[in-house]
């Protein structure tokens, strides 16, 4: 650990350099973006590898921002809803509840001051999680996070885990609280509809292929997108509802879905990220839910739904989607947060 922290003071120290902004051709400034990037990537990573170590209060205390703001934490829905109802504490980064917590990253991006990193997390379920009495069973899920970073350190952090798969894997349901509640995710004005973003993104003065990427995605979200965005090739792996999908498909339900629940849909934008091939698309589904969904009486309600979608593109066609979706706080603001375990 003490080379990966060597490492990290000798790349922060490149970039204040680099921060002075010498004159030089745009070829010479893009290879300063880029090594830039690659250092914030190279924070995250650390924060990451560091969770669980010794050394782990000495780094945070190098690249953690004393104003660290964590937006989101990866279980905002089951600790939200266990919040004051007495439960034991999960422990740092929940390892009381999972003590051989292991995170496997999978994918990294990073655009400008922006990290986006998608890992795998698995452990045993040793202890109270939020609520949930140990049960003796393994979990295999994944998680995100999307990381700001200025000067070299973290600023701010936003998570998200896939609460809907760990409470399938442990067989539980979201734990009764002492009054009777449900606690869902709160609703935001926050973020931009797709034409906003579209506008900004066309106005660019460089128009490279990683912003002509961006286009092509951001333009899934305007009222009336192209029908010929992806590749003839186009796969999608995953759906940002992929364990809703699976039930849907088990119970013939197809026809009740996301699409049709929601007539007003609307999704807002909160970032997209570009590097190379890759792009990465943060929004929240939004809209009215005035129809059923997979026989739910509609709400009639207003709801959001935070959801992150990795794109690949060859030769600037589309050819790959995979989504992944908050499954769990949509549910509770249908209630029926237990609706995959029932």
């Amino acid at each position: 650990m003490a080379t990966r922290r060597t490492f990290l003071k000798s790349s922060l120290g490149a970039g204040a350099a680099l921060a002075l902004g010498l004159p030089g051709t745009r070829e010479a400034a893009a290879q300063t973006t880029d090594s830039q990037e690659e250092r914030n990537k190279a924070v995250v990573r650390l924060f990451k590898e560091s969770q669980g170590t010794p050394e782990h209060d000495d780094i945070l205390r190098e690249i953690m921002s004393p104003t660290y703001n964590r937006l989101r934490g990866g279980f905002s829905n089951l600790a939200r809803n266990a919040a004051d109802q007495g439960f034991p504490d999960a422990g740092q980064y929940l390892r009381t509840a999972f003590p051989d917590r292991h995170d496997a990253i999978e994918d990294m991006i990073a655009d400008g001051d922006m990290v986006g990193v998608l890992f795998r997390l698995t452990g045993t379920h040793r202890g109270n999680f939020f609520g949930i009495p140990p049960t003796g069973k393994s979990i295999n899920l994944h998680e995100l996070g999307i990381f700001k970073l200025a000067d070299g350190r973290i600023t701010e952090g936003w998570f998200m885990a896939d609460e809907a798969a760990l409470l399938k894997q442990l067989g539980a349901k979201l734990p009764d609280r002492k009054d009777g509640r449900l606690i869902p995710p709160p609703i935001s004005d926050a973020g931009e509809f797709g034409e906003e973003v579209l506008a900004r993104l066309m106005a660019s003065s460089l128009m490279t292929q990683e912003i002509r990427n961006k286009i092509t995605v951001v333009r899934t979200k305007t009222p009336a997108p192209p029908p010929d965005l992806h590749a003839p090739d186009y796969e999608r792996p995953r759906g940002g509802f992929e364990h809703l999908g699976t039930y849907a498909r088990a119970k013939n339900l197809v026809d009740q879905g996301i699409g049709q629940a929601f007539p007003d849909r609307r999704d807002k934008i909160d970032h997209v990220l570009a590097e190379g091939n890759k792009v990465w698309m943060q929004f929240r589904l939004n809209g009215t839910n005035t129809k059923s969904l997979y026989r739910l009486p509609p709400s009639n309600d207003r709801v959001q739904a935070a959801e992150v979608g990795r794109m690949t593109f060859v030769n600037g066609q589309w050819k790959e989607g995979w989504y992944f979706g908050d499954e769990l706080g949509l549910l509770l603001q249908l209630g029926r947060p237990n609706l995959l375990v029932e």
